[in-house]
């Protein structure tokens, strides 16, 4: 991936530090949504970057590597499920990448989102949607690289605890597998209560261990 006539554009601009960021998890039935911000040095940039649903699991993780030793700056953060239930997927979304921003260490001026809806950050820089933004400015690649290596790394820990859900494999996205096994197991603490598959096996029994 090249950098972006709106990257350019920005940097002619006089922005130094512009963050690109996505998320990763906002589908899933469970498990965190994790963000990531990422301020890119536009001199090298990584090879192989592009939105993190084209690479294989073994590029994304070495995309990922070279993300975190050429860039400016880079932070990821993460909601858990029950603050995704009390306040919503997209506010959490929104939350995260806020939060993601907040952490870089580093100024940012100009801040590009994945999505239509901008999270509010904390600054007054410059801050805009691109739909698609993953497939089409390199920062926002990054991001989104960042975030899904992150969470696939905290979903497969999760499934050494919660062994009968196969985390590992689905990273708790409603799969053909999760969705059986979850009708089979009832939904442990890591469901997000407020999804409609799970919302329906909800007992008053909440959240089996």
């Amino acid at each position: 991936m090249k950098v972006s006539a709106l990257e350019q554009s920005l940097k002619l601009a006089g922005h130094r530090f512009i963050a690109g960021c996505d998320e990763a998890g906002r589908g899933a039935l469970a498990g965190p949504v994790v963000a990531a911000a990422v301020v890119l040095s536009y001199d090298r940039l990584p090879r192989l970057l592009m939105d993190s649903k084209r690479l294989t699991r073994r590029r994304r993780e070495l995309v990922a590597a070279e993300v975190k030793e050429q860039a400016v700056a880079y932070a990821t953060y993460r909601i858990e499920p029950r603050e995704i239930e009390r306040i919503n997927i997209l506010q959490a979304s929104l939350k995260a990448m806020a939060r993601a921003v907040d952490k870089l260490g580093v100024p940012a001026d100009a801040v590009l989102i994945d999505g239509n809806f901008p999270p509010r950050i904390n600054g007054g820089m410059r801050v805009e949607c691109i739909v698609g933004g993953d497939n089409k400015i390199a920062c926002i690649a990054a991001a989104s690289i960042l975030a899904k290596v992150e969470r696939d790394f905290i979903m497969e820990q999760y499934a050494r605890q919660f062994r009968k859900y196969h985390f590992e494999r689905h990273k708790g996205y409603p799969t053909e597998e999760h969705l059986a096994l979850l009708k089979r197991h009832g939904p442990c603490r890591l469901h997000r209560g407020t999804f409609k598959p799970v919302r329906e096996l909800l007992t008053p029994k909440l959240f089996k261990d």
